[in-house]
């Protein structure tokens, strides 16, 4: 198999000894920390404390387990003994020297094994490779040869079972241990008690399963189950993609074990993430769908009542089935074809469920991610969702990941090409999960390898990866010819017989019944054609109490009302409790300046500028029982420093203490308000963040990018699930995200937000794209996306010159009345009938408009911004035109290039409003093929000129009603 590939001439072990801590350059570090624990325990890191206290109970070469004394006294006897002359150099003979090297060769041949056993395991269901050299694996290696293989030598820091083995029992042990049809990688981990639980657990068992009759019984009548569908399906629907999993079936036992377990050990929900490989075969196997929904949508008379539909291996499904631990609730998360984008949706899924819960460690909630070989490789959201998860923000208590590793990438099956690792779950090293491979035509062992995964990940809240190595029957899809490119790997799958067939004459062999598998075979066929499962878990009446009930937010309007403003009083006792800090507590002086123009701000002394407007939602809202959790990198701060939602004592003494956020102490019993730091990611973490929302409408869920232009690393987010994610599934999403988007000369790459890029995502009402130029905006516009029953993606173009700009700051009362203007009328007050122009914007270009519109005492020019892109306020739009009757002409003025921003996607809508003989014109930056320019002497030229556009006489594109 292309996993036993090895490079000739290195010595992996070696290589595994010269990367570790314990590597003999760091002997001397080392030796002088242990003396000292041998002196004073507590004297060492408690990491390294740790390491040494296990040392002690790891008997040493004589089979002694007396603990270690202190080095340094006794050596320093024996060197004044010598200086007195009393001592005598006494030569070990020849076979006490040989004794005590074969007694260390035993140790580093044990640690061989459980180093790189695994290159040995019997892993391949092909068996298209041989087994490569590891020398460290041969006795010879270490100077044994066959006249030792009698020798006893002490084997008590092994769980076999025997203080002592013969070295050919050892061998023995070994090679069945992590040389089968399992192998198992875990020794870089750096916890040892992690490392002594493996070992326990394979050691003691040699890695054989135990299992009952029944049991295997429940093994062979899944892996019947999977391929039968599959056969049914083949045969009824001819050519019809499906993205079988024959070959994999051992996938649906694992899948089996893993749900029938998880309630044992008391897990209520399981999310399960997947691409298309086999989720057709899990829909009906595993989560219960019956088969005749499947066939339905097979024949086209499945209903179709959403706007835009998907494939049928896209969708999503959840149920509720029995377990022996009882009801578990299965999730299946919808899922688009760009592989692993779905990993960080169910992370964030399933935080939002433990969250619900109060089930910090996981205990109750599960996230389940298949892979396939190639993309878990291949995809850098793997990693980016990796890296999520030992955070505070992100951890969902550790998830199982399984890959469905058939060997091949689409037609990429050469070792060569499919990736720089040896194995495809090398990247999982990262985060020390461990790796457990199995032979996938070994379905027992396939058991095993589940158990042993869960158990883990329910006792340590780690990552643990099982790797079903097995193969690809037919094509990437059904219509596919894969002997083109792969002929030598196809004759060897044309000639496998299957793993159910396989498996049923093994228990045939063991007295089960020579025509037991020929039965389920029978029985499962009758089924299929009766549009049935053999076997029925699901619980149809069951409801948890914990289930999210979505009707309030179904079939709402844009348009409906929601009444945002608070009264003055709530207002101020919220803003008093904000901006102070706990007693003895320092905060930096600049911070003390903010909290106390806060202050001021609260009581009504000066208006309110953006920090506090959008402070002022968010207290607001969590004391109203709204959590709100807002997410990003710098949101605690916020990039623009305008923001400080968590306070920082300047005189702590621990990186661990002495923060204090605010908007956690608004009220007694308030809703959580949360506020992370993200890691340096967009695509995970946003993607996390929809996966929040999605099961959680009752949460104001934001995700802020840095600047607005690095959204453009999580385009696939926005594209295949915030965009199209309610049209092509039916999933209603309320997430936020928060676009900070201004032309300031800042260059490229921080300048624009794509404002064009949502625009043309936006149709059939799916999202709403602002730009608020006021405090009092962004403070109706964040309690609007809770207190009204609407849930739909809400992105905000954020400011940043904005955020200290006098001008966009409001007046307290537009904060207790009102509400969010989706058009804000022009303010001057001008004569209706004298008005010619109207310069209709949206965002930080307004108050360039406005001061030009002072200089040059332009009385006949209204300006209007457009605070709401879409849906596009057509009522308050034609509103603003008709207070106008001589209007001769309108102007689009924009900062971003013509090109870019909203101008494009807002001609059509405003011309649908003008009156017949009016004419459109554009103001702006002339197209280009970057955001922005970088050179701040053309910025300015380009935003001067622009202004002045707005003002002059129309030209370039002139559209007449």
């Amino acid at each position: 198999m292309s996993d036993s590939s090895s490079t000739p001439g290195a010595s992996v072990y070696h290589a595994y000894q010269g990367n570790t801590y314990l590597f003999g350059g760091n002997a001397p570090y080392v030796e002088e920390m242990y003396e000292n624990y041998l002196s004073n325990p507590g004297s060492v890191p408690d990491n390294w404390r740790s390491y040494f206290d296990a040392l002690q109970h790891v008997p040493a070469t004589d089979g002694s387990t007396t603990r270690d004394v202190p080095h340094q006294p006794v050596i320093n006897a024996f060197a004044e003994r010598a200086k007195q002359g009393t001592t005598r150099v006494v030569q070990a003979s020849g076979a006490d020297s040989e004794l005590g090297r074969q007694r260390t060769a035993v140790q580093q041949l044990i640690a061989a094994y459980r180093n790189v056993g695994v290159r040995w395991a019997d892993l391949d269901p092909l068996k298209r490779a041989e087994r490569p050299s590891i020398p460290e694996l041969e006795p010879s290696f270490y100077g044994f040869t066959d006249a030792d293989l009698e020798t006893v030598f002490n084997t008590s820091n092994t769980f076999f079972g025997k203080d002592t083995m013969s070295l050919r029992d050892l061998l023995n042990a070994l090679r069945e241990t992590y040389c089968g049809t399992m192998g198992v990688e875990y020794m870089y981990t750096t916890d040892q008690n992690h490392k002594r639980w493996w070992q326990q657990r394979l050691e003691s068992a040699r890695t054989n399963p135990k299992l009952s009759t029944e049991q295997k019984k429940r093994i062979l009548e899944r892996l019947t189950a999977a391929e039968g569908l599959e056969r049914f399906l083949h045969t009824k629907y001819v050519g019809q993609k499906r993205f079988s999993l024959e070959g994999g079936e051992s996938f649906i036992v694992s899948m089996d074990e893993l749900i029938s377990q998880a309630g044992v050990k008391g897990v209520q929900e399981i999310v399960i993430g997947m691409a298309h490989r086999g989720r057709l075969n899990v829909l009906v196997n595993s989560l219960g769908k019956m088969p005749a929904d499947l066939f339905a949508e097979f024949d086209h008379t499945a209903p179709e009542d959403l706007p835009s539909g998907d494939v049928k291996y896209h969708q999503g499904f959840s149920s509720d089935v029995s377990t022996p631990g009882g009801p578990v609730h299965l999730s299946l998360a919808f899922n688009p074809s760009h592989l692993e984008i779905v990993n960080p949706v169910v992370e964030g899924s399933v935080r939002a469920r433990m969250d619900r819960r109060a089930d910090p460690l996981g205990k109750q909630v599960l996230p389940v991610i298949v892979h396939g070989d190639a993309a878990f490789a291949g995809q850098g959201v793997v990693m980016e969702t990796l890296a999520l998860a030992e955070t505070r923000g992100y951890s969902t208590g550790g998830t199982v990941h399984i890959v469905i590793n058939n060997q091949i990438g689409f037609t990429t099956s050469d070792p060569r090409d499919s990736r720089s690792t040896l194995y495809c779950t090398d990247i999982v090293k990262m985060v020390e999960a461990p790796v457990l491979h199995v032979n996938g035509d070994d379905p027992e062992a396939v058991v095993l390898a589940t158990q042993l995964a869960l158990e883990f990940r329910m006792e340590f809240q780690k990552d643990v990866v099982v790797d079903i190595i097995c193969f690809r029957k037919l094509g990437h899809n059904e219509q596919d010819t894969p002997s083109l490119t792969q002929p030598l790997m196809y004759k060897k799958i044309a000639a496998h017989p299957g793993t159910r067939k396989l498996y049923a004459e093994r228990l045939a062999a063991q007295g089960l019944g020579d025509t037991l598998g020929d039965d389920m075979v029978k029985t499962q066929r009758a089924a299929f054609d009766a549009g049935k499962n053999t076997t029925n878990p699901v619980l149809t009446n069951f409801k948890s109490k914990y289930a999210v009930d979505w009707s309030p937010f179904l079939n709402k309007k844009w348009t409906d009302a929601g009444d945002t403003a608070i009264p003055t009083a709530e207002w101020k006792r919220l803003a008093e409790r904000i901006t102070r800090a706990p007693e003895k507590f320092t905060v930096h002086p600049l911070v003390k300046k903010v909290l106390d123009d806060r202050a001021a701000m609260g009581r009504g002394d000066v208006n309110v500028d953006w920090g506090m407007g959008e402070h002022m939602a968010f207290a607001s809202l969590v004391a109203s029982g709204y959590p709100v959790r807002l997410s990003g990198e710098d949101s605690g701060r916020g990039t623009f420093t305008h923001r400080h939602a968590v306070l920082h004592d300047q005189n702590r003494e621990k990186f661990d203490e002495g923060t204090y956020v605010p908007l956690s102490n608004v009220a007694d019993n308030q809703a959580p308000f949360v506020v992370i730091d993200s890691i340096l990611s967009e695509e995970a973490v946003l993607a996390f963040e929809y996966g929040y929302a999605s099961n959680d409408p009752n949460t104001l869920v934001i995700w802020e990018a840095q600047f607005g232009d690095f959204v453009n690393g999580a385009q696939v987010v926005i594209d295949q699930f915030i965009a199209s994610g309610e049209v092509k599934w039916g999933r209603v999403n309320g997430i936020t995200l928060m676009l900070p988007h201004g032309y300031e000369g800042q260059g490229p790459e921080h300048s624009s937000a794509r404002l064009e890029r949502f625009m043309q995502l936006s149709a059939d009402a799916n999202m709403q794209v602002v730009q608020p130029t006021t405090a009092s905006q962004i403070f109706h516009v964040l309690r609007r996306q809770m207190v009204r029953n609407l849930r739909k993606p809400l992105v905000i173009m954020t400011p940043k010159s904005l955020l200290r700009n006098k001008d966009a700051t409001s007046p307290l009362s537009e904060f207790t009345k009102g509400s969010f203007q989706t058009v804000i009328p022009d303010n001057k007050d001008l004569k209706a009938e004298k008005v010619k122009r109207l310069i209709a914007c949206s965002g930080k270009v307004y108050y360039d408009l406005a001061k030009k519109r002072e200089e040059k005492g332009a009385d006949d020019v209204a300006i209007i911004r457009v605070e709401q892109l879409y849906p596009f306020p057509h009522k308050a739009f034609a509103a603003e035109l008709r207070k106008y009757p001589n209007l001769v002409d309108v102007v689009w003025c924009q900062d971003e290039p013509q090109n870019q921003g909203a101008w494009f996607f807002v001609q059509h809508y405003i011309h649908e409003n003008m009156l017949e003989g009016q004419k459109l014109g554009y103001s702006g930056r002339a197209a280009s093929a970057s955001p922005a320019v970088g050179y701040s002497h053309l910025h300015q030229e380009q935003q001067k000129a622009l202004v002045d556009g707005a003002f002059a006489k129309l030209k370039g594109f002139v559209l007449t009603k």
